[in-house]
């Protein structure tokens, strides 16, 4: 457990050292309108208060990212801990940021978008592409995953039985209905709520799995496990780890997200908070999740 406290101190550590030497670098100016401001228009561009566009942020880059991966990557042992903290901090955060703050200074333009304006029409199309690929591989887990959670759930906690079919459609349903309104009426409205959802569960399973018998067994690791390949299958730790927990160190999908919040952010001032506190607060998650596998 003191391994994981330390991990998780040195994330917070890296928000307010790194991520104000980032903040530094990119040069926020309070004093400029923001998008939202700028061009409000009560749709995409709405004015939202930083601790919700801080949840629905976190929510939005989370997902299911922070807990499938970091539990497969547990299989390498503490070195998984030590990835997600490095990633998170010198990669994922400042690319959330970047990529955030990039949309803010150029009127809450997507990834293709910025793309074109700085390194051409060629680069625009070529980026719109990628985003539609990434964008519906990321899309088919994040609709499969929690469509076939919820399935299990109905089917066997009542006397419903709903196909992972059905519920799917549901989801895209949702999905299609949270798109075409005003981002504050579903998106601004609910997500905060399941992003601080997000954090009370993992933040009770860790205090469930530290008072049960499990967590002798992640008290038992030492700091030279953490540089130490302990895959039972004998997998490469370079570069396999890397990939396996991508979405809560470093995910190029956060640049897809990341405008959606920059077109409500009040103040620049607040995107180190909201952009590059949001991959921390990630990290935080995928530690809890990585501890919890350490620990059975």
């Amino acid at each position: 457990m003191i391994l994981f406290l330390i991990c998780v101190a040195a994330l917070i550590a890296g928000y307010f050292i790194y991520g104000a030497f980032v903040e530094k670098v990119f040069g926020v100016t309070p004093a400029r309108p923001t998008p939202a401001h700028s061009q409000k228009d009560g749709v995409d561009f709405v004015p939202m208060s930083t601790p919700k566009v801080y949840l629905v942020q976190l929510l939005n880059i989370a997902g299911v990212g922070p807990i499938f991966g970091p539990i497969m990557g547990a299989l390498y042992g503490p070195a998984a801990m030590l990835w997600i903290v490095l990633g998170c901090i010198f990669a994922g955060a400042v690319h959330d940021y970047f990529s955030g703050m990039l949309s803010v200074r150029n009127n809450g333009e997507s990834v293709p978008s910025l793309s074109g304006r700085y390194l051409g029409r060629g680069a625009k199309h070529f980026m719109n592409l990628f985003a539609i690929v990434l964008l519906l591989l990321v899309g088919v887990v994040f609709v499969s995953a929690p469509a076939g959670m919820i399935t299990n759930l109905v089917n066997d906690q009542t006397s419903w039985h709903v196909e992972v079919g059905t519920m799917v459609a549901i989801i895209f349903a949702y999905y299609i209905l949270a798109t075409i309104v005003p981002v504050d009426k579903i998106i601004g409205r609910f997500y905060p709520f399941f992003g601080a959802l997000l954090i009370f569960m993992s933040v009770g399973l860790l205090a469930a799995a530290s008072y049960s018998d499990q967590h002798s067994i992640l008290s038992q690791f030492t700091a030279s496990d953490m540089l130490t390949n302990l895959n039972p299958n004998n997998m490469p730790l370079w570069p396999a780890l890397f990939i396996t927990i991508a979405c809560g160190a470093i995910s190029g999908f956060h640049a897809t997200q990341s405008p959606l919040m920059a077109r409500c952010m009040e103040n620049e001032k607040n995107g180190r908070f909201v952009f590059f506190g949001a991959m921390i607060g990630e990290g935080v998650i995928a530690l809890i999740w990585c501890a919890i596998a350490l620990s059975y």
